[in-house]
């Protein structure tokens, strides 16, 4: 048998490979696990008892509408036969059956649809929510957004999982309701005809075999492309909304509209090689179907025509026929959707091991580099760290030891790339590639401001209370906190603290910073971390809010290139790069007289400098076990 992926389609070569942790399957043992490792949990977990009794009621409206559809099958052959007999009383008898069938029938049909509809709903709910903890918790959004291999996850979680609840449910249906239709349809046609049973066994076979084999792979992989560069296009037309503003001061429409036409023209192509195929499985299904007009007429009719068997016999059994191929034919009937549900399935399933608990794995390329420790402790201690870029053999630093005591203030500086917030992100606890050990307080005593801040859709209160949801603080109390950061006549400007504007177009990028300062006031964190978080700022305004987080002894970690923000540190780690660090006393250092840091003496050009004479305990250039002793200690 053939590897659906050893031939390679058009599709592949325009794009290149498929993402490296998961590959559209195909309609086999593959694709059925991939379904069961997503489906399984809602099924078996606290939600299960639910989900059976939803199940069960819907079997039981199936069950109901399939014997009122055999019902109205043997009418429509009894009124036949009763026009073709000339019998009006048994004409109308069957016509008011009909009738009455109906009556049942039709609010069963759109209950069932309802109750379907209603079921689909509730299980996407829960597993939007479930994966959605999964991707916020532990930070997997940060870590799946710099792994090329998964595109997307918005789209996963919004689209595809609303696809996979809804096609999963009605895909469950079409077959349990096939399954009843064969066995209550196959009895009628039996009973009629043993020859046209055994016609239409291998009739649906022999279909069923050339859909899967000829059309399955090729639609398959063509709809899983077609679902990522249709993200990737709507990513695009969403940058464009997120950045108007720079765009248009730089008029870069025409650069940015040959990225969208670039991203819309693998779309077209794609779609394109997709509804070829797509017409080819339209003609073999029309040819399959249309068939069934024909040869339950030809096998019966010659009893039809030696009067052995009613005319209305042969209309039952010409709909029983058109059932059971229906119930037996149902992946041919269905195949695009299947197609397009099967290439959802390996989308979800690549997102689920990265973000659901139980199923998460490793990154294959993470055993590369060991991993940085972290371990609780009263104050912040750096021990032998060694730091990488995630998927990079690179250095950026190398054996770095430091112990920053509360209310100590460290400034780190260095050219451009040289690793100043990559150690910030590892600090944090973003980035864990590397080795040594990082020491810290609780993660949530640390907080950190970047020099773009991040500003939510919602009130004024809530911009400065962020990340919290809530706080303790009166409003006198916040109003205070503005006036503190500068920003006094804010709250009178946009309406009190419950306005609700686009803070990110109203508020320069100076304002931003300011009320991200208040942020700090608001938690009185430990540790704050500041990363260029002034660079917005005039002199006075930056002096005055490093002062005040001085004045309150929290612990600063700044990335700062002003001379000016010198004054409010006590020391520095100077990056010189590949790898190499110095720590100088903030008084000794100076950013343009490198002569100044000979005379610190405080640093080492060698990655692993000497001991400090200094008794200050933040530069503690040590050998990893001095380290080890101080962060046993705390």
């Amino acid at each position: 048998m053939r590897n659906p992926f050893s031939a390679s389609t058009e599709a592949e070569t325009d794009e290149g490979p498929a993402p490296r942790r998961r590959r559209a399957a195909p309609l086999s043992v593959d694709a059925w696990k991939q379904f069961l490792s997503v489906a399984k949990p809602y099924w078996l977990g606290e939600q299960k008892k639910k989900a059976w009794v939803l199940l069960l009621l819907l079997i039981v409206l199936m069950l109901v509408e399939t014997k009122l559809a055999v019902m109205l099958n043997d009418q429509s052959g009894e009124m036949t036969s009763a026009l073709a007999a000339k019998e009006g009383p048994r004409f109308w008898k069957s016509v008011r059956m009909c009738l009455f069938v109906l009556a049942f029938a039709v609010p069963v049909y759109a209950f069932y649809y309802y109750m379907r509809d209603l079921f689909a709903n509730q299980w996407r709910r829960w597993l939007t929510g479930r994966f959605l903890d999964g991707y916020l918790k532990g930070r997997k959004y940060y870590e799946i957004g710099a792994d090329s291999g998964i595109d997307n996850p918005d789209q996963r979680i919004s689209e595809d999982i609303n696809t996979f609840t809804g096609r999963s449910i009605n895909f469950l249906l079409i077959f349990l309701g096939s399954i009843m239709q064969l066995v209550a349809f196959s009895a009628v046609l039996w009973s009629i005809s043993h020859l046209l049973v055994g016609v239409l066994a291998v009739y649906a076979t022999v279909g069923t075999a050339i859909a899967l084999w000829v059309f399955g792979t090729p639609l398959i992989h063509l709809n899983f492309w077609q679902l990522r560069r249709e993200a990737d296009f709507r990513f695009s037309l969403m940058r464009v909304r997120e950045n108007a503003e720079s765009i248009a001061f730089y008029r870069g429409e025409a650069q940015e509209r040959v990225h969208i036409d670039s991203k819309l023209d693998k779309v077209i192509k794609n779609f394109a090689r997709l509804i070829r195929k797509q017409r080819n499985l339209n003609l073999f299904q029309r040819t399959f179907s249309q068939l069934t007009l024909v040869l339950p007429g030809v096998i019966l009719a010659d009893g039809v025509l030696s009067g052995e068997l009613e005319v209305g016999r042969a209309i039952q059994a010409a709909g029983a026929f058109t059932a059971v191929l229906g119930a037996v034919g149902v992946i041919v009937d269905n195949f695009e959707s299947l197609s397009r549900f099967v290439a959802g399935i390996g989308r979800l399933q690549a997102l689920s091991e990265l973000v659901l608990p139980g199923v998460a794995e490793e990154y294959p390329d993470e055993g590369k580099h060991p991993r940085i420790e972290r371990h609780p402790a009263r104050h912040l201690t750096l021990e032998a760290l060694t730091l990488h870029p995630p998927q990079s053999e690179r250095v950026l630093i190398k054996e770095l030891n430091l112990v920053l005591k509360p209310g100590d203030a460290l400034l780190i500086t260095g050219d451009s790339g040289c690793g100043k917030s990559s150690l910030l992100r590892a600090i944090a606890g973003l980035w864990h590639t590397g080795s040594g050990a990082i020491h810290h307080p609780p993660i949530e005593d640390c907080f950190f401001l970047p020099q773009q801040p991040y500003l939510q859709a919602g009130t004024l209160r809530s911009q400065l209370i962020y990340p919290s949801a809530d706080t303790g603080l009166s409003d006198d109390q916040l109003l205070e906190i503005l006036e503190q950061v500068h920003l006094p006549r804010l709250a009178e400007r946009v309406g009190g603290l419950d306005a609700v504007e686009d803070w990110e177009k109203l508020l320069s990028v100076g304002e931003q910073q300011r009320l991200a300062f208040g942020r700090v006031l608001v938690h009185a964190p430990g540790i704050v971390i500041l990363d260029e978080a002034t660079s917005a700022l005039d002199s006075a305004n930056e002096a005055s809010l490093y002062a005040r987080l001085r004045d309150s002894g929290t612990t600063l970690i700044s990335i700062a290139h002003r001379p000016a923000v010198l004054r409010h540190h006590t020391h520095v780690l100077h990056l010189t790069g590949e790898g190499a660090w110095k720590v100088h006393e903030a008084d000794a250092f100076a950013f343009d007289a490198p002569a100044a840091e000979a005379r610190a003496g405080a640093g080492n050009p060698n990655p692993n400098p000497n001991p400090n004479p200094n008794p200050n305990p933040i530069p503690n250039p040590q050998p990893a076990r001095q380290a080890r002793k101080v962060a046993a200690a705390t």
